[in-house]
């Protein structure tokens, strides 16, 4: 056991303490503080990039909240045009029904009035000839009652027995 003890030595043991103590120093000093420093900046950025994260998501949300309210604005948008363009459509299709029905009602009253113009006149055409042939028949009858002196003188005297009794 005493050869165990004689190779240990105070001396050796001393500096070794020593020097392993300022080893752990200057392991505390440049690489266990730079350690720790990144370990807790990287751990600060994991942390911030979760937030980021959660944010973004946060922010995601909202523009799809968004994008389904202009969605649902754009389709009542487009709803109510349609609407309108119907609307005008119904108006314009109405308006040309009535403008149609007045062309065909002033076009009636142009026939009738035609048709009322041609029957006056085709009446007094007939008045007219009636006349006309009224004439040519008493002419005839006229020559041939006066074609003969006694006719004349009794249609004379007929005539003159007509006027003094009016």
């Amino acid at each position: 056991m005493g050869k165990l003890f004689e190779d240990f030595s105070l001396g050796l043991f001393f500096w070794q303490a020593v020097l392993f103590i300022a080893l752990i120093l200057l392991l505390k000093k440049f690489a266990w503080k730079p350690i720790l420093d990144s370990v807790n900046d990287r751990e600060e950025g994991i942390k911030n990039a979760l937030d980021s994260a959660e944010k973004a998501k946060l922010e995601m949300q909202n523009l799809q909240a968004d994008n389904q309210k202009l969605l649902q604005e754009a389709r009542a948008e487009r709803e109510a045009m349609l609407k309108d363009a119907r609307d005008m459509k119904n108006k314009m299709i109405e308006d040309a029904k009535g403008e149609a029905q007045e062309q065909a009602n002033k076009m009636i009253q142009q026939a009738q009035a035609a048709i009322e113009s041609e029957k006056k006149a085709a009446i007094a055409e007939l008045k007219t000839q009636v006349a006309n042939l009224s004439i040519d028949i008493a002419e005839k009858v006229v020559r041939e009652e006066l074609s003969n002196k006694d006719k004349q003188l009794k249609l004379v005297e007929t005539m003159l027995g007509e006027k003094s009794l009016n």
